[in-house]
């Protein structure tokens, strides 16, 4: 670390500036309990955050600005100052200026997590309908992260101590998903959700719980072939490799049994497919996590929430959950990799 924090350095990115994201930062970092565990560093400008201070007064949030990462401390809470001038912040309402300035901190955080100055990224909610652009062609963060960090592919896993629960198709229409069920696509969501139970949730030997993707799933073809030919070819294939997967299942027969709880994540095949059964299951506790970037980032499940925005009434539950499972991947993640690096290093065995 190139500063004197003896915590971990966190991110957290602000979200749309008219939605509840700045009310969950204030929320969860007025709890100094907080900062036994993280040195946040909180990617917006002062006077944004003060101006939801001011509306919250029951959550005393004190703050020091961050010029130089160097000079990090524990025990305080940073705000890096992304933009300097004033913003028209109007909580509940979609404007332009809401998009624009989400996306100037996110983009800062995650440059910033690229370089090392931070060692996580959380970020508050922003909404598609003004972040999206031809400059920024996508629907969520999920996309931009894993081409800004170039890597191949990337999943969406949705994670809580009750269920963890990958999809292999993200915000894309539902008459686009069929099409994009392919043997390549599923088989590297599925190897990314293996790597990253072992890696980053310190599962020894994962199983893995596949679904179908049509009712029931396909009834051995009478409703649909891609079970048949697609997922359960490569299901066994994968099995025969070593990988504990299986399926595929029914979907609604596998929430409603509660066979969920036999394995440590389970892979849908879209995105409501699967995000409706965890954000049901998990309530307040679920955590977004994006699997397969050299950085830890997680975010709560749930988004911008207009309707509540500036009245006081978000739950920080899931945002301070998201902190928390941030900060256990950063742990499994070290503890994996000083346990799988060879202990003899390359000067050790020259001759001298």
């Amino acid at each position: 670390m190139s500063h004197t924090s003896s915590k971990p350095v966190i991110g957290i990115s602000c979200g749309d500036l008219n939605g509840i994201g700045i009310e969950l930062i204030i929320k969860t970092f007025s709890d100094t309990r907080m900062l036994e565990m993280c040195t946040p560093v909180i990617y917006a400008s002062s006077r944004t955050i003060n101006f939801y201070r001011k509306q919250l007064t029951e959550y005393p949030l004190n703050f020091q600005i961050l010029r130089d990462f160097q000079r990090i401390q524990s025990k305080h809470v940073y705000v890096y100052n992304c933009w300097e001038e004033e913003v028209n912040i109007t909580p509940g309402h979609l404007t332009e200026e809401g998009g624009k300035y989400a996306l100037q901190s996110l983009k800062t955080a995650v440059e910033h997590a690229q370089k090392g100055l931070i060692q996580g990224l959380v970020t508050a909610p922003i909404h598609k309908a003004n972040t999206h652009s031809i400059e920024f062609p996508y629907a969520g963060h999920t996309g931009f992260l894993r081409d800004y960090f170039g890597v191949p592919d990337v999943l969406m896993f949705m994670v809580s101590d009750s269920l963890k629960l990958g999809v292999v198709t993200e915000h894309i229409p539902i008459a686009a998903v069929a099409g994009s069920i392919q043997a390549s696509v599923v088989q590297q969501k599925l190897e990314l959700m293996h790597q990253s139970l072992v890696r980053d949730f310190a599962v020894e030997r994962p199983r893995i719980a596949v679904l179908g993707l049509n009712p029931h799933a396909g009834d051995e073809g009478t409703i649909g072939m891609e079970e048949k030919e697609i997922i359960a070819p490569l299901v066994q294939s994968l099995r025969e490799q070593g990988m504990m997967c299986f399926g595929p299942y029914s979907a609604d027969a596998f929430f409603a049994r509660g066979l969920y709880q036999h394995f440590d994540a389970v892979l849908a095949m879209y995105h409501d497919q699967g995000l409706i059964p965890f954000k049901s299951l998990t309530a307040e506790m679920g955590v977004n996590f994006t699997a397969g970037l050299p950085v830890v980032r997680t975010s709560p499940d749930h988004g911008t929430a207009f309707d509540i925005a500036g009245k006081n009434q978000a739950d920080p539950s899931s945002f301070r959950q998201a902190i928390f499972t941030c900060l256990d991947i950063l742990r499994n993640r070290m503890s994996f990799d000083n346990y799988t690096q060879n202990p003899l290093k390359k000067s050790e065995l020259m001759p001298e």
